[in-house]
């Protein structure tokens, strides 16, 4: 009986190392990509209020890891999401979410045009790029994106702007996808910058 009790408090201290060491790529991924310099920073945003609507201007910084462009080079697409969120700030609740609206991004290598397209989802738009450079780029400037219209906004009330662009890891391949998800090099996701509205 003892050999037995021993056997299996071994069996689970094994599975509980075998975990540990699984989440440390995800526990240490913010320091890997400060020292190998890769991930997405959004650089400024604001909304501004032209006409009737509020539109967003935005600069976003892209830096892909190795593994990230290895994959591109491959014909693997990648998915950017563009999350945007407006938010009524209230003493007593939680804050009240009054638009939650977004950009999509599609970028692809094709080896045979030997250029990347990028694709707004949501646009339809189209456009080919000789270099990944100019292809990032292309995703990295937003001009006058309508977010919500003028009337939301009442007097005396508080309100918050938030932006996160996100890689769309479900998107990746399913081969791929448990990879992602334990790699630091495909943690390449910004953080919530947030801002208030003022009118």
């Amino acid at each position: 009986m003892r050999a037995s009790v021993g056997n299996k408090t071994s069996l689970c201290y094994a599975l509980l190392c075998c975990f540990l060491i699984g989440l440390m790529p995800a526990i240490s991924h913010a320091d890997t990509r400060a020292v190998e310099g890769f991930g997405v920073v959004v650089k400024n945003a604001e909304l501004t209020l032209q006409g009737d609507s509020y539109a967003l201007s935005a600069e976003i910084d892209y830096r892909l890891s190795a593994r990230a462009k290895e994959a591109l080079q491959n014909g693997v697409p990648l998915y950017w999401d563009m999350h945007i969120k407006v938010l009524q700030r209230r003493d007593y609740f939680w804050d009240k979410t009054l638009v939650n609206t977004g950009i999509r991004y599609r970028i692809q290598y094709h080896a045979l045009l030997n250029m990347y397209r990028v694709r707004n989802e949501g646009a339809g738009d189209v456009t080919n790029f000789s270099t990944l450079s100019a292809a990032l780029d292309s995703m990295s400037t937003i001009r006058d994106f309508r977010v919500m219209d003028k009337a939301i906004y009442a007097p005396g009330e508080r309100y918050a702007v938030g932006i996160k662009v996100t890689l769309d890891r479900d998107a990746l391949p399913l081969p791929l996808r448990p990879v992602a998800y334990i790699n630091p090099q495909w943690y390449l996701s910004s953080d919530w910058t947030l801002w208030p509205l003022t009118k």
